[in-house]
């Protein structure tokens, strides 16, 4: 491999600092991340992700893997990036009922395919997060409740070795491993199979109120998700958006509340759930209703566009839901996700993901790092490492998994990585000398 705008070892495009196209291409959707590696390798297949490993390793750098750049938190310094972006093909089998989606594929690529077959993948709420990076991290979908983890529902991961071997994964340590602690440097997932669920059409979208009812509808909405089906999935978030053009001209500038709803059982059934939070205070907007899957983004209505962030998250048994007023006010994003449901039991084979007692997930996304201090007394003791994002969340990557977990995969990464190749790439550590 050669540091030039193209190589003969590889198909895709290569860079170095200063070519045109090297920022473009390290960039990645959470501008708070700036990787600053040595080589930046474009990969448009699994051929190209071994040989630039194979590179990598021979060479004594170390590898970091982005697609979206959603996840980000270890900024690369030297070595070598893989960007996968180009390796972003979907393909659906209706009969199977699977997907397999390639390491730069997005969820609103799958949703789309999958919809013309009446089917729906687990997503998240971002249509434009990488599938491999969230589900990697475990993946709590919108409709997690109703149909439990994404991780429990892959059957088999294609994989590029610290050695730059491809192999197929459908189980063993590897594939525990990946389902959840896949963060961890264990190889680079170039392709992942996955089940699909039969779903058409959703009742459900946002309701957003003023900040003024935000005491009373926090209240409301933490007893109120004490009685819904598992058929509900729903969220509660404070926002503190900016004066700023594309937002909501009722939302600009002021504290509000969202909240969140998708019900997979009939508008009529949907309608009912949901009047109880109506009646709480007049909504400012009300976009909640009959929809099909294929929109499903409009449930949540996260951004788009690229922007700088830090993201931070605790699982709790309980939710103090008046606590949430009094953390940090630099937040531009308070949320608690309602869990519990199918998200409480285990589906296959056993993976790397916890989180199985958690009730809530509570997550911020603020320009500086907005701690969750305060919710201590009702925390699992872990967090989720999906919504661990930006500079600070590297060192709380280990607090997403249980003592043993941990452990394993250290062991597992020791294993499977022990010259340390994707050291660049791993926010969890090797062996337990790094414990």
């Amino acid at each position: 491999m050669r540091s030039t705008q193209q190589s003969p070892q590889v198909r895709g495009p290569v860079w170095t600092p200063g070519q045109d196209g090297y920022r473009r291409e390290t960039s990645g959707f959470n501008l708070a991340v700036e990787h600053r590696p040595e080589i930046v390798v474009g990969a448009t297949g699994p051929g190209d992700v071994a040989e630039a490993v194979r590179h990598a390793a021979a060479r004594g750098l170390p590898v970091t893997v982005q697609a979206t750049g959603h996840g980000g938190a270890l900024p690369a310094a030297g070595g070598l990036l893989i960007s996968t972006r180009r390796m972003d093909g979907v393909r659906v089998d209706p009969v199977r009922r699977t997907a397999r989606a390639g390491a730069g594929a997005r969820w609103d690529q799958v949703v789309r395919a999958a919809a013309a077959y009446g089917l729906a993948p687990l997503n998240g709420s971002s249509p434009r997060v990488g599938v491999v990076g969230y589900t990697l991290g475990g993946g709590l979908p919108v409709l997690g409740r109703t149909y439990g983890w994404a991780a429990d529902r892959v059957t088999a991961f294609e994989l590029v070795t610290a050695a730059g071997e491809q192999i197929t994964v459908t189980g063993g340590d590897l594939f525990w491993a990946l389902r959840g602690g896949g963060k961890g440097g264990f190889g680079v997932v170039t392709e992942v199979e996955f089940g699909l669920v039969p779903v058409r059409r959703l009742h459900g979208g946002s309701l957003y109120f003023g900040g003024d009812a935000a005491r009373d509808l926090l209240a409301a909405w933490r007893e109120w998700t004490g009685g819904v089906p598992e058929e509900m999935n729903s969220s509660i978030a404070l926002l503190r958006l900016p004066d700023a053009e594309g937002v909501p001209a009722p939302l600009r500038g002021r504290l509000s509340v969202q909240v969140t709803v998708a019900f997979t059982g009939s508008a009529m059934e949907g309608e009912a759930l949901v009047r109880p939070l109506r009646a709480v205070a007049a909504p400012l907007i009300d976009a909640v209703g009959e929809m099909p899957y294929g929109d499903v983004a409009h449930v949540h209505n996260d951004p788009t566009e690229p922007n700088a962030y830090h993201e931070t998250s605790l699982m709790l048994r309980d939710l103090p839901a008046e606590r949430l007023l009094d953390l940090d006010d630099r937040a531009i994003v308070t949320a608690a996700r309602h869990l519990g449901g199918a998200l409480s039991r285990r589906t296959g084979q056993d993976s790397a993901l916890g989180h199985r007692d958690a009730a809530y997930a509570v997550l911020t996304v603020s320009p500086e790092p907005a701690p969750l201090d305060a919710l201590a007394p009702w925390s699992t003791g872990l967090r989720f490492a999906n919504f661990l994002g930006g500079p600070s969340a590297a060192p709380l990557a280990r607090e997403a998994y249980d003592p043993a977990s941990l452990a394993r995969l250290a062991e597992l990464r020791a294993t499977h990585d022990p010259d340390g190749v994707f050291a660049g790439a791993a926010a969890l550590p090797a062996g337990k000398g790094e414990l």
